[in-house]
């Protein structure tokens, strides 16, 4: 048996270190107490958020459950940025930095204190990435418990998520609702605790790392207001006391082949774009090499088979319906797509866990369908490259808009101003809006485009327009849409040099994007351009803006 206690003995059991063993007396723990590991239990939890507000009471119970099996629970809290709040406010640039604090905070505390092992317990969309980032750089047992989805909303007999808000604003400008319809919609869409209910970031995130198996099974799907949810905190313990056992350590469990079950199962059921970015990064911190072009080797051999938002029909709480996240790896296992013999925190390979899990049932439920009915042959995420993106771009497509739009193009240097043309009627059928400016250096942050995503959405031009920015779009996105465009136009990229009026073909048949000017025309516009000073002079953003890498990197902040 592994030493349990090996790194906060040097602080519990090393003479030369009173002052410490003092400290940790004034905190509360006995003698016997200073013997037994010391487990940190990192919360994201913070009263101002759904997905987050009921998260230091899962900790708080984990906590429980941890002294109960012999280690000491130790909890500290982290930051948290709301998506769904800060979307289209210039609040959105904070939070994918927040990631990178959320996993720089959780490497300090862990190395700081010199605790034993780390359970990261998350909620919103960069929790997630963030915490499993940590793990990695610190390398000692650690699970992650995510806190599960919300219930969805109801209005007038329809079911109601976080997109249904957004998507209302559209259609109210388009005159389909009233005001006081307007208004009902948003005090209806969320009804309580728990992350955006759809196959938006968070699920994708927490689905995924299940298959990547950083996290219990059953945890992904598991509604947040389930009381299942809370009692995985027993779970939870005993198998981090296993991990201990074991010294099984997160690098263990993070390989290749776990980076490609986790894309595998992203594709297979439409997640969220930003699954790019933070894989980019979880591999990165994993020392593994993994580019873009493995994310469209593993969307090509995937066929979309989840009905699930914001393209699809259905929510998470439905996929727990129907027996949630492992009976869905199970199939995907069944039909060669997921590497079996991956290791995973519950001490045994993804097989080993899925082995007792029946077998998926298609005939009464459309949440799933099987492969041979597949909503697309291949998965949705497309990695695109063209002369409008040397380095890369990624397309979320579900087949139902085409695979491909060709269109005059319509420039915004910012969100707010796109925002203001799309309401003032500024966007018409057959045109490419272009919102740069707004990448990890130009944004700085790059913030999501889910509102004026979801304004085209709701004022009826979901499947005549195409959208193409240096931004991120949010899980809850659909459409026509091209994120990530590298390299962004604050170094200078062809989007900079995008003019309204332009021609833009975007084909996900051959992957390619391509802004129709001669090889003279660009080569004399990339002469004149300058780029713009950063908007930011101190602070957070700043130092965001010249440490982060381009988005095909994964926007990492610690490798220049």
């Amino acid at each position: 048996m592994s030493e349990l206690n090996k790194y906060s003995k040097t602080v519990t059991q090393n003479p030369s270190q009173p002052a410490s063993q003092a400290m940790l007396y004034a905190a509360g723990l006995t003698e016997e107490d200073l013997k037994k590991p010391q487990i940190a239990i990192g919360s994201t939890g913070y009263d101002g958020n759904p997905c987050n507000m009921h998260l230091n009471n899962i900790a708080a119970e984990i906590k429980k459950r941890i002294n109960e099996t012999g280690q000491v629970g130790l909890v500290f809290g982290t930051i948290g940025v709301s998506d769904g709040i800060s979307m289209g406010t210039p609040g959105m640039k904070y939070s994918l930095a927040s990631r990178d604090i959320i996993a720089d905070s959780m490497e300090t505390v862990v190395n700081g204190m010199a605790y034993d092992g780390l359970i990261g317990v998350v909620g919103c969309d960069k929790n997630m990435p963030g915490a499993i980032i940590a793990m990695l750089r610190l390398n000692r047992p650690s699970i992650m418990v995510y806190g599960g989805s919300v219930a969805s909303g109801k209005y007038k007999g329809r079911k109601l998520n976080i997109v249904s808000a957004f998507e209302a604003l559209g259609q109210k400008i388009a005159g389909e609702i009233d005001d006081a319809e307007y208004k009902e919609i948003i005090k209806k869409s969320i009804p309580g605790a728990g992350a955006c209910g759809g196959m938006y970031t968070a699920n994708t995130m927490a689905s995924s790392i299940e298959c990547m198996g950083m996290a219990l099974p059953y945890n992904s799907s598991i509604p947040a207001v389930n009381p299942s949810k809370l009692t995985e905190a027993e779970r939870t313990a005993k198998a981090m006391k296993n991990l201990l056992e074991l010294d099984l350590k997160p690098k263990d469990i993070v390989t290749k082949k776990s980076i490609e079950n986790a894309i595998t199962l992203v594709n297979a059921l439409g997640g969220s774009t930003n699954a790019v970015l933070h894989y980019l990064a979880i591999a990165y911190a994993a020392d593994i090499e993994f580019s873009l072009e493995d994310f469209q080797k593993i969307s090509d051999r995937t066929p979309l088979i989840g009905d699930l938002k914001p393209s699809g029909k259905y929510l998470m709480e439905d996929v727990h319906g129907i027996g949630g996240t492992p009976k869905i790896m199970k199939y995907l296992l069944e039909k060669g797509l997921l590497h079996g013999e991956c290791m995973t925190v519950t001490g045994k390979t993804l097989a080993e866990n899925l082995a007792d899990v029946e077998a998926m049932e298609f005939e009464e439920q459309d949440v799933v369908y099987s492969t041979d009915k597949a909503l697309k042959s291949s998965g949705n995420l497309q990695i695109l490259r063209g002369n409008l993106a040397e380095e890369g771009a990624v397309a979320k497509i579900s087949g139902k808009e085409g695979l491909k739009f060709e269109g005059k193009a319509v420039v915004y240097n910012s969100e707010p101003e796109a925002n203001d043309g799309i309401s003032n009627g500024e966007v018409e059928k057959g045109n490419v809006v272009v919102i740069r400016y707004v990448g990890p250096k130009g944004g700085p942050g790059m913030p999501e485009m889910l509102k004026p995503t979801s304004m085209i959405m709701g004022a009826g031009l979901g499947k005549s327009v195409a959208l193409i920015t240096d931004g991120r779009f949010s899980g809850g996105t659909h459409g026509f849409v091209v994120g990530h465009v590298t390299p962004e136009a604050q170094v200078g990229g062809t989007i900079a040099l995008v003019e309204t009026g332009d021609t833009i073909t975007i084909n996900a048949e051959d992957n390619t994007i391509t802004l129709n000017i001669s090889d003279e025309e660009m080569a004399s516009r990339k002469a004149k351009w300058q780029a713009p000073p950063l908007k930011h002079t101190k602070g957070i953003l700043y130092k965001y803006a010249r440490s982060v890498a381009s988005a095909s990197e994964g926007c990492v902040t610690d490798k220049y």
